[in-house]
């Protein structure tokens, strides 16, 4: 009499669970339902953001020209106009977030995308959050930054 034992060894016992374990991942991923733009419109938000977050975010004429390449001529030139005011037109605060993180995107055709935004602040007294969303349009195969709102 042939044990049950005996047609499982070690290495087909290996196999076999590898084999299970392969399927199960590839049964249990969550498939990509973001667009094309979307994942370039984002990349392009974080390039941003990252850009702003490492430099002097203070609002002046030679900041806002560090970040010209990534702003559309419009945006530009109403940014270029709030340099003197209190608030960031980036962020929409006049206190400087620690973090940021890009959240969700639509976007309605292949030249406009709407990308959420995260702002973080955290001190010794309290954290807080505050979500934005960047409106951006793409030129050429540049995603630019053309307004912020709350």
């Amino acid at each position: 009499m042939i044990s049950f034992r005996s047609h499982f060894t070690p290495i087909v016992l290996t196999a076999l669970v590898a084999t299970t374990l392969v399927v199960l991942l590839a049964a249990c991923s969550v498939p990509t339902l973001e667009s094309a733009e979307c994942t370039s419109a984002r990349d392009g938000v974080k390039r941003f953001y990252s850009l702003h977050f490492g430099n002097d975010m203070k609002p002046s004429t030679e900041n806002l020209l560090l970040r010209k390449d990534f702003l559309t001529p419009g945006f530009f030139e109403r940014a270029g106009k709030a340099v003197d005011g209190p608030e960031d037109v980036f962020t929409l605060s006049e206190r400087f977030p620690k973090a940021f993180r890009v959240g969700a995107c639509r976007s309605a055709d292949s030249a406009k995308a709407n990308v959420q935004v995260l702002l973080f602040w955290r001190d010794d007294d309290r954290n807080e959050e505050k979500q934005i969303q960047v409106e951006l349009t793409r030129s050429g195969d540049k995603w630019l930054l053309e307004s912020v709102s709350r």
